[in-house]
């Protein structure tokens, strides 16, 4: 199996989060899974670089994680990108760090399937999530496709359950 880092990025995982939890711990459960709670890491958003750039070489795939915000992800994944993924470490000269890693994206969206289409001027999950794409193509990582789980605020507990077991199939893919 692939060492896979999965960095969680929401800001109140365990208060508010009722699906980014879920899947948080649904991961834990596996073997050679590393998970994450950025913002419980890192409260005052002053990210250890070089303590995130040792955890990224020391695995296979780097999951990022986190709640679909007006179609963005949360600031402090930004601030994550913006530290770690360094020039000359994941980009640059000597930067090939991240070459042959598989960089996927866990994500979670409180609208529906049917509100990610292009009708109307709207735009599809795969539209959405393209910076990561286009992210792991810059730095020469491989896209893994995405993990994305629609409605999730209204989800009960045996559908988070099934959820929670579709994600585990897919960090094991």
């Amino acid at each position: 199996m692939k060492k896979t880092l999965v960095l969680v990025f929401h800001p109140d995982l365990d208060g508010q989060s009722h699906a980014n939890k879920a899947l948080a711990q649904a991961a834990a459960e596996l073997p050679d899974v590393t998970v994450r709670d950025e913002y419980a890491i890192y409260p005052g958003g002053a990210i250890d670089a070089a303590a995130e750039q040792r955890l990224v070489e020391e695995h296979d795939r780097i999951v990022l994680q986190f709640p679909l915000y007006w179609y963005s992800s949360p600031a402090l994944l930004k601030e994550w990108e913006d530290k770690v993924l360094a020039y000359g470490w994941a980009y640059g000269p000597n930067g090939e760090a991240l070459n042959g890693k598989e960089i996927m994206v866990a994500t979670t969206a409180g609208g529906a399937t049917s509100e990610y289409r292009t009708e109307n001027g709207g735009a599809t999950m795969d539209e959405v999530l393209s910076p990561y794409r286009m992210t792991a193509r810059y730095t020469n990582a491989v896209w893994h496709q995405p993990f994305v789980l629609f409605n999730a605020m209204e989800l009960d507990d045996a559908a988070l359950a099934e959820a929670a077991a579709r994600y585990r199939e897919a960090l094991l893919a």
